[in-house]
């Protein structure tokens, strides 16, 4: 069916998109509860892939043609003009897609995975509120072979735009969990057979390069917020502390390249 087109930016047909530039949700509704906004046609053709339903398309002339969308999503398109005032900013992006959102996952199923022999990854973050840092560290996970997302309380929301902007969609691929009690839910990983390796670049912490993925086949990775990383307690909580080598006056990483530095060496 050919999209319909969008004139006036008040338009109810696309409430889902009004004012993204003040989040993804209504005034006064609760933190992660409105649909999953997803900007670029690549983004949005792994939206179609995943398992969150689609609810409409928006997007300016003749780039909904790139995408293969299935009957019953409702498809509008709208000048560059009428896009920018519906959504707030300009879209160099071209469309945008909304979704229903899905509930975390349980932190059993995260832990087993699929296979509960099988070799596992996980990242685990503590206090990470940026969203563009989770998102960088979601498609990174999901591009080095980490299984699954799990989040202390404090976290930013991996499905808020910008998260989901920046990790190309790919964490819309990915299992998430929130492990409520922090950091003595590390406890649980202990307890299904998991390393759990705590990032500091702490002096008297071990070379990463000298944990052994083969001897530890369920690891999971531990990664705090820029700037203070990870608390004592979180450290204290996990098995291993361990730090990326660097070259001399150079004393961290960001986040989101330390991550996707230890998701590599510890594949």
């Amino acid at each position: 069916m050919a999209p319909e087109t969008i004139t006036h930016p008040a338009d109810e047909r696309v409430a889902d998109f009004r004012d993204l530039v003040s989040g993804d949700r209504r005034p006064g509704t609760p933190r992660g509860s409105g649909p999953v906004i997803v900007e670029g046609v690549p983004a949005v053709q792994r939206l179609l892939a995943s398992p969150y339903r689609v609810r409409a398309v928006l997007g300016v002339p003749g780039r909904l043609a790139a995408l293969d969308l299935p009957e019953g999503v409702a498809a509008y398109e709208a000048d560059k003009w009428v896009l920018s005032e519906v959504i707030g900013f300009r879209l160099t992006r071209g469309v945008l897609a909304s979704a229903d959102r899905r509930p975390p996952s349980d932190v059993g199923e995260v832990l087993a995975g699929p296979d509960p022999s099988a070799p596992r990854r996980l990242a685990v973050l503590e206090a990470l509120n940026d969203a563009e840092n989770l998102g960088s560290i979601a498609r990174s996970a999901v591009a080095l072979g980490v299984d699954g997302l799990l989040l202390d309380p404090q976290c930013a929301d991996p499905l808020y735009r910008r998260a989901v902007r920046v990790s190309m969609g790919h964490v819309l691929s990915l299992p998430f969990a929130v492990l409520p009690d922090w950091p003595g839910g590390l406890e649980r990983l202990h307890e299904a057979g998991y390393l759990t390796v705590a990032l500091t670049p702490a002096a008297d912490a071990v070379d990463l390069a000298d944990v052994d993925p083969r001897a530890h086949p369920r690891t999971a990775v531990l990664l705090g917020a820029e700037g203070p990383g990870l608390t004592p307690e979180a450290q204290a909580a996990a098995r291993v502390r361990a730090r990326i080598p660097m070259r001399a006056g150079v004393d961290s990483l960001g986040v989101a390249a330390a991550a996707a530095v230890a998701f590599a060496t510890l594949r």
